[in-house]
């Protein structure tokens, strides 16, 4: 497929007409550059509730992160292509300075750190010269920092602690590169992939609802944790089941629910979990050794219910991971800051959105009836018509039409820079949650 021209000439020219201003403007605070130390980012404070509520609080600048282009789309390369001109003509300037992370700052706030602030700030992109180089951090550099927090995936919430900090002294040089080693994936799958079709983002804990080139729907995700990933695989759902029977995979059986059971026996019945032996009998778990090295070879079924791991629904699909997509009862993981929760499968949030899209060929199947069907607790399994392809990818870096770039830690460790797994190292060496 041809890729698209425009992007490489235009923007650059765009970006090298404002390269005099960052070029006069690193000259100027050079000195204080050359004295800043970088300190020891502060330890993290609990982080409170991380709810998602980027539109309701943060400035009209957040907003301009949002874009209807799917992220695995030839429109996105071209974008990718530009900004990694970008980047490097920011790189052959210096970069951008640390900011000291020795202090908590947002609107209000007078330091000298502030001042630095503006200045990464500006060379990103985020902070318009036109605001200035102070101590203040006023309205400009509020909007400029919940702007940087949202493109990074972070809460948009204007403060400046642990996350933000360790973003914002990524080198560009580093991000130059993430953005590279993403463009080869990008290109790998910017070809034709259905008119439409389901795309998840792992790193990004994101999903996208694709019809005719443009992005119908977006939902938060749950991907898997460091130690149980979530694969990439490319498939078709050709199923949703309304008021699912949860099986528990051998993993979880003999991870979680066999240490659980020895600590309270009454954790099956309580969880509505039976034991089916290979004939389809069923079994009680007092026949069960529990302190057993293996566990049973019994399968560990869930019954329908608000409780059950799967909530609602489950969307299936051929794939030899044994993976799929799920409702939750955990409706609060949705607002974490790092959604690596699960054991590989996604949880989806606003699931009966994603459902009624996906079921929308199917007779029979309005919103309508998906809710009077799972009122009924009635496990009940839908064939889709139409069969839609679903994709799984690892992108922690793209672009969009504005010049906004967008970037996500390197959850899984897969694109090479220790520096780009900054959650990940964290929750090591900090021990959080």
């Amino acid at each position: 497929m041809t890729k698209p021209n425009a992007p490489r000439s235009l923007p650059r020219r765009m970006f090298l007409g404002g390269a005099t201003s960052l070029a006069a403007l690193a000259a100027a605070s050079g000195t204080a550059m050359a004295q800043a130390s970088i300190m020891d980012i502060i330890k993290a404070p609990r982080r409170g509730n991380w709810d998602d509520q980027f539109d309701a609080k943060s400035s009209r600048a957040v907003k301009q992160v949002a874009t209807k282009v799917p992220i695995t789309s030839q429109e996105t390369v071209g974008y990718v292509e530009r900004s990694i001109y970008q980047y490097q003509e920011i790189v052959s300037r210096g970069g951008w300075p640390n900011v000291p992370a020795n202090e908590k700052l947002q609107l209000g706030n007078v330091s000298p750190n502030v001042r630095v602030l503006r200045q990464r700030l500006m060379i990103s992109g985020d902070l318009d010269s036109t605001a200035g180089v102070s101590d203040s951090f006023d309205s400009y550099v509020d909007g400029a920092v919940k702007r940087f927090q949202a493109r990074h995936g972070l809460p948009a919430d204007g403060v400046l602690g642990t996350y933000s900090y360790k973003a914002l002294n990524v080198s560009a040089n580093i991000r130059l590169g993430q953005l590279q080693t993403n463009l080869v994936r990008l290109n790998a799958m910017s070809g034709f992939l259905g008119d439409r079709y389901v795309m998840v983002n792992i790193p990004a804990a994101q999903i996208e609802a694709v019809e005719n080139g443009r992005v119908a729907q977006r939902h938060t995700a749950i991907v898997g944790k460091i130690d149980r990933q979530t694969p990439i695989l490319n498939s078709k759902i050709n199923e949703v089941i309304l008021n699912p029977y949860w099986t528990s995979p051998r993993s979880i059986i003999q991870k979680d629910i066999m240490p659980l059971m020895r600590k309270d026996p009454t954790y099956l019945e309580r969880n509505s979990i039976r034991l089916f032996d290979g004939e389809g009998n069923e079994v009680s778990p007092d026949t069960v050794d529990w302190n057993a090295e293996k566990a049973p070879n019994l399968m560990f079924r869930q019954d329908p219910g608000k409780i059950n791991a799967m909530a609602s629904t489950k969307i299936n699909f051929p794939n030899p991971h044994a993976v799929y997509m799920h409702d939750t009862p955990q409706q609060s993981l949705f607002g974490q800051l790092m959604r690596f929760e699960s054991s590989g499968c996604v949880r989806v949030q606003n699931v009966r959105d994603l459902s009624t899209w996906l079921l929308r060929d199917t007779p029979g199947w309005s919103r309508q009836q998906i809710e009077q069907t799972i009122q009924t607790g009635n496990n009940t399994p839908i064939s889709l018509v139409d069969p839609v392809p679903v994709y799984f990818v690892y992108i922690t870096a793209w672009a969009s039409e504005d010049g906004v770039v967008q970037f996500r830690d390197d959850i899984y460790e897969r694109d090479g820079v220790d520096e780009l797994a900054m959650q990940t190292n964290y929750a090591t060496e900090e021990g959080v949650q």
